[in-house]
């Protein structure tokens, strides 16, 4: 999973893992029944601290975040949203994340400069092609002399700091990367998903719509991380002491560590269990707004399809949540919670259409008219997809059932 499946949507790894844990069961090898790399490889308290610096909270993110983290070679992440590459800023703000582009003329000297200090770097706006001057970084050609460690780059030698990390963003929506490229790197599709968007547009309504429940819940995530972290902490502490004493019972200060650790156990564990109730509380609130969240992520990716009638039509995901932010502020107020999420939609769809149409040829408004109305009635499964196949695909002669040709001037396959 972690060298071959990174470039791959969520779907397509879903279905590669069942095919395996299948014939894992054929083959009568051990397994769990279900395959997940967030309970084989993830670590509780570090995919929290993703979360807080802006990692997306679904599944697919939290996967990729644990490919990148885990592999040997360095990331390279299709990120036409900008989610990577906003995450990676903030989680490497702390060790002064060095940002460069292979646009820069002295990109280079840069990158030296970082690699002798250990200081991470990410490059973003990355095209189908990289710089063959960074080729032996990709391959990772360190010479260890003694205990130092050194790297050719270009002309010069220099020191390479173990600490030192390297992170490579594109915004392009399909890159195409050649074997020679893609065998160097690690390429992790990070294109939204359904389900993180509804995530995130979720909190956005909520936060606009009731800040308190939305600063309530965030306290509580930061508060559940700092009870894990101390939980860790107190796991390692006692094996550290289990793992030093000779002679544990004649050992006083062990046995003080131990106790203390015992309390603190037991007051972490009563923590996390009020919390839990508290946060089913602030879930249960926050479901009266799903609805819209649910159906505002169908319209996201209604209007990411208009790529395909012309490539020109892209549209950033700040741009959206820009209007989905404006349309809460637009639409009418409401005392009871239906009839403000039906102003609600309303005002952003009236509002998503006249933007989205500004950039639209002439002949392509019908045909976004009809794909909102399709993406509404699937959303609310009012329409029938066998016979909305039907009417795309259309053409297939039906044989012996076909009703007489009506005129002689219709060749077979027009009347098919």
């Amino acid at each position: 999973m972690i060298a071959y499946l990174g470039a791959f949507n969520s779907v397509y790894r879903d279905d590669l893992a069942a095919k395996w844990v299948k014939s894992c069961e054929e083959k009568k090898i051990p397994n769990s029944g279900t395959f997940s790399l967030q309970r084989v490889l993830g670590d509780p308290v570090q995919i929290r601290n993703w979360g807080l610096q802006g990692l997306p909270s679904d599944n697919f993110s939290v996967e990729n975040a644990i490919v990148q983290s885990k592999t040997r070679r360095w990331p390279l992440f299709i990120d036409p949203q900008g989610q990577a590459n906003k995450w990676l800023r903030t989680m490497g703000k702390e060790n002064g994340i060095k940002i460069l582009k292979f646009t820069e003329g002295s990109y280079l000297k840069h990158l030296e400069a970082c690699i002798r200090q250990g200081t991470p770097v990410l490059i973003e706006n990355v095209q189908e092609e990289l710089d063959p001057a960074i080729e032996p970084l990709l391959q990772k050609q360190i010479v260890k002399k003694g205990a130092s460690m050194t790297i050719k780059i270009g002309d010069t030698i220099i020191e390479y700091d173990k600490n030192f990390k390297f992170f490579l963003t594109t915004k392009l929506r399909n890159p195409h990367y050649l074997p020679e490229v893609s065998t160097k790197v690690t390429l992790l599709n990070f294109m939204i998903t359904y389900e993180g968007l509804t995530d995130q547009l979720l909190a956005i309504v909520v936060a606009k719509e009731n800040p308190e429940l939305e600063i309530k819940k965030e306290e509580l995530v930061l508060e559940n991380a700092r009870t894990k972290n101390k939980l860790a902490e107190t796991e390692n502490q006692i094996l550290n002491v289990l793992d030093n004493s000779d002679d544990i019972l004649g050992d006083a200060s062990a046995i003080e560590i131990l106790s203390a650790a015992s309390v603190l156990t037991v007051e972490i564990e009563k923590k996390q269990e009020i919390s839990k109730v508290v946060e089913a509380e602030i879930d249960e609130q926050r479901l009266g707004y799903k609805p819209i969240a649910l159906r505002t992520a169908g319209l996201f990716f209604c209007i990411q399809e208009l790529a395909n009638i012309d490539p020109m039509y892209q549209y950033s995901l700040p741009f959206f949540t820009g209007l989905f932010v404006q349309a809460i502020a637009d639409a009418p107020m409401a005392e009871e919670l239906d009839e403000r999420s039906e102003n609600l939609n309303a005002e952003f769809l009236a509002s998503l259409y006249r933007n989205i149409c500004r950039s639209l040829f002439e002949k392509h408004k019908m045909i976004f008219s009809f794909l909102l109305c399709i993406k509404l009635q699937e959303l609310a499964e009012t329409i029938n997809m066998a016979e909305f196949r039907y009417l795309l695909t259309g053409g297939v002669s039906l044989g012996d059932e076909m009703p007489p040709m009506p005129a002689p001037w219709l060749t077979e396959k027009s009347w098919d």
